[in-house]
């Protein structure tokens, strides 16, 4: 046995021979790539006192711990109305005169009970042809521009920051925002329509009648109740909601893509209460930096979390034309909803990692936080949150008997639906596991992507303040987040584990080492990298084979036939014959 060992080490050398042949190829070394210049983190500029817990004009505003948190004075004037705040807060932000209009205390309990709010119809990322890419820009990633509609409060002044910049003001952005009322009042909601297309305002599952007292129809479905809001017209709808809870507002002309293109936002009807004045708008959706009376009650905080999907094709058309009729024709006769897909999923109209500026959910130990989830999706929403099983209390809007309330970690919500969930952070094992950095996340796994690119998508995540930066960042443990604030991460450029060790075992192939070619989609590959998969290489890597083989069978027969082999090797030495 001891004698054939060596043998039988041989043998098995001959046939792994063809594979180690084959092994032989030289492979192209790992080219390390360039990242791209990272936005700067949390680059806003905006002042760090924005984030401080204030009273402006008698309203008591929350700190927002968040990098991008809503400008208080602009929370100020939709509390108070645009009528009621100071002149120096009106001048501070960019609403009209007549945006929001708080009067008229009829039951005599502190707070007004007629509210009028003029909302608008705004094009954002849509064709120019006035500048070489979108006017009025909205990014819900780096360099992730689709072309979306919004409801916006009524404006004055230009539509973007400055004179210089083509990136849409604070108040012109997705998603439209939410509408918070308080049940009793005499609401009016007046569509002032600038948009090139007709629009109408649906209240779904508002209380409303179905027309005004004046007979006008007040449901806003031109189907059945009313006429088409034309470019240049104005609606009125008014409504004295006596139900609580969270409802939905959206365009129901040609909703199938309408409210797709982003003109749908939450409504809100708070519970009654004595002063009780609410937080009229939440443009950038998150946190509500002035909850209601009855929120503050029984809950530290509250948020609104808008789930929305865009499908490229759609969202793409307004970026193709800006003469209506070809934009017509494209989205109402050649678009083809039931062929979509959902490529873009956003949080409050970011998606990952622009959700780490704004949708933070920021908390202490041993608070509850009042959520409302809204899902405007084509598809079912299945919110997932680590660290954390937070307790349902209403479907939309309605509340659950408390003996029915269900605690758990996945919240699935189909499209149009709402949620309210109720968040406790105290540390006892199922609530919460304790401090830290826990994400929430759609858990259909396409939801955590941006055009396919993980991680991107509504990602987002409850933060503990002692693991918040001074700029309202995460501190994260794990890999360096600037990748990802690149516009080379969103274009699928960076390999996404480059960095996950010191020899970049898991890099990009180097496609330098010889003459570079140009791809069909713009990329640049060398000839090298090119020719690994050419049928150039199928043929040396057949002959390496063969060769292989050949040398493996020959070498084998030696080993199996060796004591033969040796005689004739001895016989020719001796100049005998094998036989002898």
């Amino acid at each position: 046995m001891i004698v054939r060992f060596p043998w039988t080490i041989s043998a098995i050398m001959g046939c792994l021979w063809p594979i180690l042949a084959i092994a032989q190829v030289d492979l192209p070394s790992t080219l390390k790539v360039e990242k791209g210049t990272p936005q700067t983190i949390c680059e806003s500029g905006i002042p760090s006192s924005w984030r401080d817990a204030q009273i402006i004009d008698g309203v008591d505003i929350q700190e927002s711990r968040i990098c991008n948190p809503d400008d208080p004075a602009i929370i100020a004037a939709v509390v108070k109305g645009t009528n009621n705040v100071s002149m120096k807060t009106f001048m501070e932000v960019g609403l009209a005169a007549d945006s929001i209009i708080k009067k008229d205390d009829i039951d005599g309990d502190g707070d007004p009970d007629r509210i009028i709010i003029k909302l608008e119809v705004i094009e954002l990322n849509g064709y120019s042809p006035d500048f070489k890419g979108p006017d009025t820009t909205f990014d819900i990633a780096p360099g992730i521009q689709p072309g979306m509609w919004v409801f916006a409060p009524k404006t004055r002044g230009m539509s973007t920051l400055d004179i210089e910049s083509n990136q849409a003001n604070p108040l012109l952005r997705a998603p439209s925002p939410v509408i918070r009322v308080e049940q009793g009042d005499s609401v009016s909601i007046v569509l002032e329509n600038g948009h090139y297309f007709p629009h109408t305002i649906h209240l779904h599952g508002v209380d409303h009648p179905f027309v005004d007292s004046s007979g006008e129809g007040n449901d806003g479905v031109p189907q059945t109740s009313e006429g088409l809001v034309m470019p240049g017209e104005s609606r009125t709808y008014n409504i004295k909601p006596r139900q609580t809870g969270a409802m939905v507002y959206h365009c129901h002309v040609q909703t199938h893509v309408h409210l797709a293109m982003g003109l749908v936002g939450m409504f809100i009807i708070e519970e009654n209460r004595p002063d009780n004045w609410v937080q009229t708008l939440n443009i950038g959706a998150g946190q509500v930096r002035h909850p209601a009376a009855a929120i503050r009650e029984d809950f530290n905080q509250e948020y609104d979390l808008h789930y929305h999907a865009l499908d490229k094709e759609l969202h793409s058309i307004i970026q193709s034309a800006n003469d209506p009729r070809l934009i017509a024709k494209k989205m109402n006769r050649e678009y083809d909803l039931t062929d979509s897909s959902e490529d873009y999923h956003t949080l409050n109209g970011r998606s990952f990692p622009y959700t780490l500026f704004e949708s933070l959910i920021t908390v202490d130990p041993d608070e509850k936080v009042k959520i409302r989830l809204f899902n405007s999706q084509g598809e079912t929403l299945a919110m997932h949150t680590h660290g954390h099983k937070a307790t349902i209390t209403h479907y939309d809007g309605i509340e659950h008997n408390p003996a029915a309330q269900i605690t758990r970690d996945v919240y699935d919500l189909a499209p149009a639906q709402r949620m309210d969930l109720t968040l406790d952070t105290t540390n006892d094992g199922l609530h919460n596991y304790g401090e830290g950095i826990w994400i929430f996340h759609d858990h259909r796994e396409k939801g955590i992507t941006t055009d396919g690119m993980n991680p991107g998508g509504n990602i987002s995540a409850v933060v503990y303040k002692k693991y918040l930066t001074e700029e309202g960042m995460p501190k994260v443990q794990g890999i360096d987040l600037a990748a990802y604030f690149t516009k080379e991460f969103q274009q699928r450029s960076y390999p996404v584990w480059q960095d996950a060790d010191e020899w970049n075992s898991l890099g990009e192939v180097d496609t330098t080492e010889k003459g570079n070619r140009e791809t069909a989609d713009g990329s640049v590959v060398s000839e090298e990298a090119h020719n690994v998969n050419t049928p150039q290489t199928d043929r040396n890597s057949f002959r390496n084979l063969f060769v292989g083989l050949l040398a493996g069978l020959l070498l084998y027969f030696i080993i199996v036939r060796r004591e033969q082999v040796m005689k004739l090797i001895n016989s020719r030495m001796n100049g005998k014959g094998v036989d002898e």
